[in-house]
């Protein structure tokens, strides 16, 4: 029999908890006082009193052995799924860093073409430049005194600099 999906994370989140715990300090002491516990309620040269272990250390050898068994197994449980998540995770950065890469060699296309572009069209300072250039060639110029910029034709009319000559 086969078990549920259910059954295999519910064990699988124990054993990382599990794991979790023999990996912190408070098991490391609870586990201390216990074997000192045990080895000093155990001493065969002490005081005459019931002990827990007839044959000297030998129940606390197997208790350790038993634990060792059980933790070792639950141990590379969670690390085995540690493993998983981080494989999931890797390929997801994976494809967010290949989606990065993409959008960046788009965006270096674009301010490529961008930069070309703008090797065609005028920019603020040409044209400052150019008006400048234009500004002191009008006011180099002589001026001939002439208010409305236009000369008289041989009928006494104005002649504007748009209009047509001689007419």
């Amino acid at each position: 029999m086969r078990p549920r999906s259910g059954d295999t994370d519910r064990f699988g989140r124990f054993a990382e908890s599990f794991a979790r715990y023999m990996g912190t300090a408070r098991f490391l002491i609870w586990m201390t006082m216990l074997i000192l516990v045990w080895v000093v309620w155990n001493v065969p040269y002490g005081p005459e009193r019931p002990r827990w272990d007839e044959y000297p250390f030998i129940f606390l050898t197997l208790m350790l052995s038993l634990q060792a068994s059980y933790a070792a197994p639950l141990i590379l449980l969670a690390q085995n799924r540690q493993e998983a998540r981080d494989r999931v995770q890797q390929e997801q950065d994976r494809r967010a860093d290949a989606q990065s890469h993409a959008d960046m060699e788009f965006l270096a296309r674009e301010v490529a073409s961008l930069r070309l572009g703008l090797g065609e069209v005028a920019t603020r300072d040409f044209l400052r430049s150019e008006l400048r250039d234009l500004l002191e060639s009008l006011q180099e110029q002589p001026d001939d005194g002439d208010d409305t910029g236009s000369e008289a034709g041989p009928d006494g009319r104005g002649r504007g600099r748009s209009g047509p000559r001689g007419h």
